[in-house]
């Protein structure tokens, strides 16, 4: 065991959970080009590495989002008969999302990731906000779209908070209810989508050791260690900050991390 990458890992969870925290967002689009960077260091190879750095970035949600919830849950903000309603449709589209990520070659996944947390930045820069048009739809609809916040997110190991706050705004619900509600779905996207992941990457050969499928167990460990601890300290330090000039710097850090993607999937193809 390399204790340097570990070192190295802990600091990363604490830095993304922290983060998290302070912005209200998922640490997904921080963890994954980190992850990429410190495994293609670790001599993962390069048909893997983007793989295992979203599956596990997936797995971590699991921890960080059970406290976010309790500290939401606590002031009454969790809508659970929604997050019931949407749960369906997140578990199949997180569970499919991973088995087609899993089968996507390195160069796509990369691309795709690039895409999505571009676009993410951009809404975070320009700070726009969905104006309430109408209610949310009846079970059939929220079916279809909790499939595709379950899809969308699996694919890029994020928790969904940048598809489903503003799909729930749009439909009526406050703020801070979309806020709390959609960390409630971080924990069924996490679960369906790690299941898929660990199934998609079972007959995989060449991935890292201590590996269950596409997941790396000791960068889930370590980064989900220090990421429990400071996510909750992040979210308190936000209550007594103006967080909207943070976000502007944050925005301008994801096109960066997404050019580093970008980058790779550039490398992959070739190009680069």
């Amino acid at each position: 065991m390399d204790w340097t990458f570990v070192a190295l890992l802990l600091v990363v969870g604490a830095a993304v959970g922290f983060a998290a925290g302070l912005l209200g967002i998922g640490g997904g689009m921080l963890l994954v080009p980190f992850l990429t960077m410190i495994l293609t260091a670790q001599q993962v190879p390069l048909d893997h590495v983007v793989h295992v750095a979203i599956a596990t970035s997936l797995a971590t949600i699991l921890f960080t989002s059970v406290s976010s919830v309790r500290a939401h849950h606590r002031r009454g903000a969790v809508l659970w008969p929604v997050v019931r309603s949407f749960a369906p449709g997140i578990l199949v589209g997180s569970l499919a999302g991973a088995q087609i990520a899993g089968r996507l070659p390195t160069t796509w996944l990369a691309l795709g990731f690039a895409a999505f947390v571009g676009f993410s930045a951009t809404q975070m820069l320009l700070d726009r906000k969905p104006k309430p048009q109408r209610e949310l739809p009846k079970p059939a609809g929220m079916f279809g779209a909790g499939g595709v916040i379950g899809l969308l997110s699996s694919f890029v190991g994020a928790g969904g908070g940048f598809i489903s706050v503003p799909f729930m705004v749009w439909c009526n619900v406050r703020i801070q209810n979309a806020v709390a509600t959609s960390a409630a779905l971080g924990f069924p996207i996490a679960a369906a989508g790690t299941v898929g992941y660990v199934i998609a990457g079972m007959q995989t050969s060449g991935l890292p050791r201590g590996s269950i499928g596409f997941i790396y167990l000791p960068a889930l460990v370590s980064v989900a260690a220090t990421s429990v601890l400071t996510a909750p300290l992040g979210a308190r330090v936000a209550h007594a900050l103006d967080t909207k000039p943070l976000k502007r710097i944050f925005a301008l850090m994801l096109y960066a991390l997404a050019g580093y993607m970008l980058y790779k999937a550039l490398r992959a193809f070739g190009v680069a």
